[in-house]
């Protein structure tokens, strides 16, 4: 907070008071030391910075399509597959939640409204694997479903949500094993996604955590 000095008597007395002022501004309170810029303006929170570029691309899209362009990616889960795809990914993956609700938001022509905490969250299923596990086992998969060995159900907000799946594979020649345990995984899914809202990506990951394929479910 600037202190005013009392009004000075003489015209040219307020010159060295601005000077002075001027001089406080530049430098840091307390320590006396000179800040670059981007010291006086923090970076945003992860979650926030994950809505405003979910937002400016639902309201890109909305201000090129329309009204009808929420239906797509609100109803039909076009926020939650772009959010795979979305840049920059430095930003987007850490709270894809976050930015599929400022997609959404966007692209409705709803007003700049950031999250007050994180949205994306992480369960492991180990109901889920074994339900799988068995499927495939009864049904001629059980070589596909041998690698899977642990599931995750990636929550993007109250009513959408992920499937992670960790199998055995990486990259290179193991992608083709990998995208065997996507087909029978996706079989299994069949489009029953219970209770927890709707699932719209399936993504195989490798025991790293790399991901190395996605399909919708």
């Amino acid at each position: 907070m600037l202190m005013t000095d009392p009004p000075a008597r003489r015209r040219g007395a307020w010159a060295p008071a601005v000077l002075t002022a001027l001089g406080v501004l530049a430098v840091s309170c307390g320590t006396g030391e000179r800040q670059p810029p981007s010291a006086a303006r923090p970076a945003a929170p992860a979650h926030v910075a994950a809505y405003d570029a979910g937002w400016r691309a639902g309201k890109g899209m909305y201000e090129s399509g329309g009204k009808g362009t929420a239906v797509r990616e609100v109803v039909w889960g076009g926020c939650a597959r772009r959010s795979l795809t979305a840049r920059p990914r430095r930003v987007v993956d850490r709270d894809r939640g976050a930015w599929v609700l400022g997609c959404r938001q966007g692209v409705s022509g709803e007003p700049h409204r950031p999250p007050a905490h994180a949205v994306t969250r992480r369960e492991t299923d180990p109901g889920l694997l074994a339900g799988f596990r068995s499927w495939a086992a009864r049904n001629g998969a059980e070589d596909a479903a041998a690698g899977a060995a642990r599931v995750v159900l990636v929550r993007l907000g109250d009513d959408a949500y992920d499937v992670e799946l960790t199998g055995g594979h990486d990259g290179g020649d193991g992608k083709a094993d990998a995208g065997s345990l996507a087909d029978a995984f996706t079989r299994w899914w069949d489009g029953d996604d219970g209770d927890a809202g709707v699932a719209w990506n399936l993504l195989i990951l490798s025991p790293d955590g790399a991901r190395l394929l996605t399909r919708d479910l």
